[in-house]
């Protein structure tokens, strides 16, 4: 699918840019129909009934989504199931769903499409170490179409725009070709197929071509993305929907037969599309068909991709996922994503083979729980409806509906009762792994706030496929181009948010962990400085490893190396009038800090994240990293990429703020570095409304968000900023950016920062490794110092005080 970054003007227009997927699936369902049918020797009693009983299902299916882009036009209705009318279950089931199946698209699409390759160079299909040829050829073009998708949506269009143009022409030519040759000879439908031995391959063979239905969801998503009013654009989607499916049915009841009486179901070297292409079209167009069919394949690849980048997007947003896979590169999309689909699609290319036919029985079993949870989401809305008001007409509605929801449910039971054992027991594995991993992140990440929880649903239903939401605002509102309602999470004035005001902070004792290395010594500057204008006593602390019997060994003359270390740092700091204590224990550095830390009761902790070779260990678990875990006192982490600063200044703090109380747990020490140090402070905050470049499918409706957002922010620095300048400090606000971690870095290079202040939940462990953090990345790419408060304990005891409200509620 191409995606497009300006409105959709027709339904012509919405065709070719949604229609990728769902036109390319004619090009590969007959292949594993007919083998099924032609060997069991039904094929001239079945053949006929299965393919009308798919007609059948398109247009039901159809149908149901014309009510969906009635309801939804926001851009979020392709799966019709609302987590705020359903609950967050239907956002996990379908995220995980959709997640499977978008990875199933690729698989699917990129194997079909080696299949139109080997039929032309049919030495791929050899051998080697047990490897067909075009698996490395599968592989290769994966890499490059994950390596164009993330380069963004311009160069993915530019590259696979006109394939769906293509498709629609060649399968147009394929119909009429089949009417020149044969007239108007449909399937026949023969009740036969309904008894007896014929029974199990009528259902095998439907199940089979079902297929067919993928991606029609994406029609229901590209419903914002046209001009016009929510019915005119409702209108033009569902054309743009009959375009596509049309040509998929014409060619299913036309084409179909001539597939049926021209081609070899057994020959393993070339599809029966081809064979079929080559006998219809004159020469040259079997060739340029197959380059066409190579081109749209490729490209509804690249659709899946796209669709993956856009639902990690609103995924991360609703924080369902860790932050860093929802981060985008410089071309402004979630990269990561695609490279993890990639990755599987490589592992699966290499030991399960590149035959479209392994992975479409899975590929159709997603497809249709999807469509069955629409059926039956939509059926439910018309029954709510029909208790406000009843009419006959809607009576008629949840009959056709209900038809719809019944008949894909028994599609869906079908292709699980006959692909069982061949795969489809794997979504009994992944579903529930996908669901647990939502619900983990979700309760580490916590609730996102309304704007990001809006965000998230239109970032899921960009013109990427199967949305998983439906956004919090009515439809008259987006038909009007006006700002949903939506309460923001965070007030400038509320009592909780002073407590910061009235918190003094006195520095008493500052410890600073050394090891004997020059590196760890780099701290020693500014802890001095720092003393120097507080008076706090300097705490010298070194650790001597004895973990290890021949640690243990040299134990005694290491502590002696250390303390006579320690005693010359301390008498060159006592020299200059500072007050100066020593310590050596035992263990590593980072536990015995902590120990400390409790028994001193130290106010700040300062220290390097560099190990003695002088390498950054800060994300490789250094002692630094852990101190951000375990403690609950001030680390401040003194870069030191411009070696020793004897005179360090503080002339300028950046303080980082996000409207919540947690992260102004940081300001009242903010507020001491500034009456200490005579720093200016300037304040940053990140509005949680990304530039609306990156929602192509309700650009104006998230401009309109961002300024409010911006606004608000504006509002809640300034309030602050008032706070502050009551002390007589000098303070400047910052609104600016969209993601947080790279905007604090380069607000900082912008500003000629010398410190940057902001707190962190300090998570360890596996929490760390897969939710993230800014302060993480921070720490990581700032040249600068940088001041972490942990609030570790307080977000801990926000949410079981949340927990415990909850359940008193209950």
């Amino acid at each position: 699918m191409a995606h497009v970054s300006h409105k959709l003007k027709n339904a012509f227009e919405g065709a070719l840019a949604g229609g990728g997927d769902p036109a390319t699936s004619p090009l590969y369902v007959f292949g594993p129909f007919l083998k099924l049918i032609v060997a069991a020797g039904v094929a001239r009693v079945t053949f006929g009934v299965s393919v009308w009983m798919a007609v059948l299902t398109i247009a039901i299916v159809s149908a149901t989504y014309r009510l969906v882009m009635r309801w939804v036009t926001d851009g979020s209705g392709g799966s019709g199931l609302s987590e705020e009318e359903f609950g967050s279950w239907a956002a996990k089931v379908n995220a995980a769903i959709t997640f499977v199946e978008y990875t199933l698209t690729f698989l699917v699409s990129m194997a079909a499409m080696v299949t139109f390759i080997a039929d032309r160079v049919p030495i791929l299909n050899e051998e080697i170490f047990g490897i067909q040829y075009r698996a490395f050829v599968a592989i290769a073009l994966s890499l490059l179409t994950g390596w164009i998708v993330n380069r963004g949506p311009k160069t993915a269009a530019r590259a696979f725009g006109p394939a769906t143009a293509g498709v629609l022409l060649l399968l147009w030519a394929m119909v009429i070709a089949a009417l020149v040759r044969y007239g108007f000879n449909i399937p026949s439908f023969n009740l036969q197929a309904f008894t007896g031995e014929y029974f199990h391959f009528t259902l095998g063979g439907y199940v089979r071509i079902l297929a067919v239905m993928t991606g029609i969801e994406v029609f229901a998503n590209l419903v914002a993305a046209y001009d016009g009013t929510g019915e005119q654009k409702s209108r033009k989607a569902f054309n743009s929907l009959l375009i596509i499916m049309g040509t998929t049915a014409a060619t299913m009841i036309i084409v179909g037969p001539a597939i049926f009486d021209l081609s070899d179901p057994a020959n393993e070297h070339v599809s029966v599309f081809t064979q079929t292409m080559d006998l219809l079209l004159p020469s040259p167009l079997p060739l340029f068909g197959t380059l066409i069919g190579i081109a749209v394949l490729m490209s509804a690849s690249a659709a899946s991709a796209q669709g993956l980048q856009n639902l990690a997007l609103g995924l991360k947003e609703r924080g369902y996922i860790p932050p860093t896979l929802g981060q985008q590169n410089q071309f402004e999309v979630a990269d990561k994503p695609v490279w993890i689909q990639v990755g599987i699609v490589v592992f699966c290319f290499l030991f399960f083979g590149t035959s479209e036919e392994t992975y479409l029985a899975l590929y159709a079993a997603g497809v249709f729980i999807l469509l069955s949870m629409t059926a039956w989401a939509v059926t439910r809305r018309l029954l709510r409806e029909i208790g406000a008001s009843f009419s006959l007409g809607q009576v008629g509605l949840i009959a056709g509906t209900s038809i719809a929801a019944l008949l894909t449910t028994l599609a869906t039971i079908l292709i699980f009762e006959e692909r069982f054992l061949e795969g489809a027991w794997t979504y009994f594995v992944f579903i529930p792994l996908l669901y647990w991993a939502f619900t983990y992140f979700r309760s580490r990440l916590g609730t996102p706030s309304a704007e990001q929880d809006y965000l998230g649903l239109l970032n899921a239903a960009q013109l990427g496929g199967f949305g998983f939401g439906q956004a919090p605002a009515s439809q008259e509102m987006i038909e009007n181009g006006e700002t949903p309602e939506i309460p923001i999470t965070w007030d400038p004035e509320p009592k909780e948010h002073s407590r910061w005001r009235k918190h003094e902070i006195a520095l008493k004792k500052i410890l600073l962990p050394l090891d004997g290395s020059h590196q760890a010594a780099l701290a020693l500057p500014m802890g001095r400085r720092i003393a120097r204008k507080t008076g706090a006593e300097i705490v010298l602390l070194s650790s001597v490893k004895d973990h290890t019997p021949a640690l243990k060994a040299v134990y005694e003359k290491t502590e002696t190396e250390r303390s006579a270390y320690l005693a010359e740092v301390r008498a060159e700091l006592e020299a200059e009038g500072l007050n100066v204590s020593c310590y050596v224990r035992p263990g590593f550095i980072a536990d015995a800090t902590e120990k400390l830390v409790d028994e001193l009761a130290i106010d700040l902790v300062v220290i390097t994240p560099r190990g003695k070779s002088g390498s950054m260990n800060w994300s490789r678990g250094g002692a630094s990293y852990k101190l951000v875990r375990q403690l609950d006192v001030p680390i401040l982490l003194v870069q030191n990429d411009e070696g020793p600063v004897e005179d360090l200044t503080l002339d300028r703090i950046l303080v980082s703020l996000d409207g919540s109380i947690f992260s102004e747990e940081v300001l009242p020490y903010a507020r001491f570095f500034g009456e200490t140090f005579g720093s200016e402070l300037v304040l940053l905050s990140v509005p949680a409304v990304p530039d609306s470049r990156h929602y192509r499918a309700a650009g104006d409706l998230v401009e309109k968000l961002r300024e409010e957002a911006e606004y608000k922010m504006q509002n809640f620095l300034s309030a602050v900023a008032d706070s502050l300048g009551e002390r007589d400090l000098r303070v400047r606000t910052i609104v600016t950016g969209s993601m947080p971690e790279h905007t604090i870095i380069s607000v900082g290079v912008e500003e000629a920062i010398d410190l940057t202040m902001l707190t962190s939940q300090g998570r360890g462990g596996l929490d760390l490794l897969l939710t993230g953090s800014i302060a993480m990345h921070v720490v990581e790419y700032s040249t600068k110092p940088v001041f972490i408060f942990p609030i570790r304990k307080m977000v801990a005891a926000e949410k079981e005080d949340s927990r415990a409200g909850a359940a008193e509620t209950v």
